[in-house]
């Protein structure tokens, strides 16, 4: 009855997580969301207001997207991305994961990964049958891919084209890719085709527009949206950047759009015009720090108690391994066992590395530190202008509270 690509398949992890917590949570049950990376930031006011008075707008729109967004999306990303992009060479998605998978499905080419990455790459990549390669990456490079480890990728296996996915600041690990003008080199001599998946990008603590673009934008493609930046997940938004190199890659995800989601709502795309029209500085800058704040919290309280990890540079994310705390366990042998072992045990929701392609035996787990009141943080700062430490536990009670749990669990079970 099933499709033999589907017989196997599984929802995406994050959204599970999500799932679950959500349904322990209504089931009375004390629940800390450290599962799904979700933005918990308010839509900014304009563009609720705006998307309410174009709620009449209930025609069909071009495949591409309404031409007045295209517009003020090719002039953001013409700044930010340093490479003049045509109004032409847009398309206005249902959220970036989905223009992913379009431009996966679209192109002949095997699958480079950096281990670790994004939990929907890989099952993307497994639907079309496409040929996946990992490359290893280590803390030395905060988890990102290097140079080296490309160029003896590209050694070892010899293809006429490839196509590689890249993400910072990184989803799983909030840190940035610091090689990247010399990944330009790589894949400009050996002819791979870059997703750049810039959807955090505006996240960046530093305040600075990190892209490989900004070396090798004839070969780059970006993906991003609103759904981060923006706090507008749920308004399925999401835009592909293509070069005029790529237009065959272009017209060809155009005519699978026209055959699949048709366009994106209408009142959706109208409203939107404003996220890149508006003048949004304080309300990014402000998001900024405040997850920077909650970043530095979560990164010195596991670290205080051996926990291992980087400091995360960006996004809502942290990468954490446990090995130097669970030694030899026979009730703990994985990252899939510790987390449901934290779920049950001290309400902690977090998601094991092996859904980033990590091997499972590695106690590694993601946390999104997302878990907090985005309104409330936003308005104390817009008074204060800045978040003392004695003010942390009153504006993210669910962060300070899910940590110490994490910790007192730890403690008593293997640390003491």
């Amino acid at each position: 009855m099933l499709h033999k690509n589907f017989q196997n398949i599984e929802p995406s992890s994050t959204l599970k997580i999500n799932e679950l917590s959500n349904k322990l949570l209504k089931e009375g049950k004390q629940i800390y969301k450290f599962g799904l990376g979700q933005s918990p930031f308010p839509v900014p006011d304009i563009l609720i207001e705006t998307l309410k008075k174009n709620s009449h707008q209930k025609d069909y729109l071009n495949v591409s997207g309404l031409f007045e967004l295209r517009e003020v999306v090719s002039k953001y990303h013409t700044k930010m991305n340093r490479y003049n992009y045509s109004v032409n060479n847009i398309i206005i998605g249902p959220g970036s994961k989905e223009l992913i998978f379009q431009c996966q499905m679209v192109t002949d080419m095997p699958l480079i990964l950096p281990k670790p990455s994004w939990v929907s790459y890989e099952p993307q990549a497994n639907f079309l049958k496409k040929n996946i390669y990992w490359i290893e990456t280590s803390k030395k490079t905060n988890w990102h891919l290097n140079a080296l480890g490309l160029e003896e990728h590209c050694k070892k296996f010899k293809f006429k084209n490839r196509l590689l996915i890249l993400n910072s600041p990184n989803n799983p690990t909030g840190t940035n890719n610091e090689n990247l003008e010399q990944l330009s080199e790589i894949c400009r001599k050996n002819n791979i085709i870059v997703i750049s998946d810039e959807i955090y990008t505006e996240l960046d603590f530093s305040g600075e527009y990190h892209s490989i673009s900004h070396f090798y934008p004839e070969g780059t493609i970006i993906s991003s949206g609103l759904s981060k930046w923006c706090g507008a997940g749920g308004w399925r938004l999401g835009t592909l950047i293509f070069p005029k190199e790529l237009d065959q890659i272009y017209q060809s995800v155009r005519s699978l759009a026209s055959e699949t989601f048709t366009s994106v709502s209408a009142p959706i795309q109208f409203s939107a015009v404003k996220a890149y029209t508006e003048d949004h500085s304080e309300y990014l800058e402000n998001s900024r720090k405040i997850l920077q704040k909650v970043a530095h919290f979560v990164y010195e309280e596991l670290s205080e108690i051996g926990i291992d990890c980087i400091r995360p540079q960006g996004g809502f994310y942290i990468l954490c391994d446990f090995s130097n705390i669970i030694k030899n366990n026979n009730l703990i042998s994985n990252s899939t066992t510790l987390c449901e072992k934290a779920l049950e045990t001290a309400g902690f929701a977090m998601l094991p590395g092996k859904n980033f392609g990590i091997e499972d035996e590695k106690l590694i787990t993601r946390m999104a530190f997302v878990d907090f009141d985005g309104s409330k943080a936003l308005s104390f700062l817009e008074k204060n202008q800045s978040i003392g430490n004695e003010d942390f536990k009153d504006l993210f009670p669910k962060i300070y509270e899910g940590i110490s749990k994490l910790k007192s669990w730890l403690k008593d079970d293997f640390l003491s």
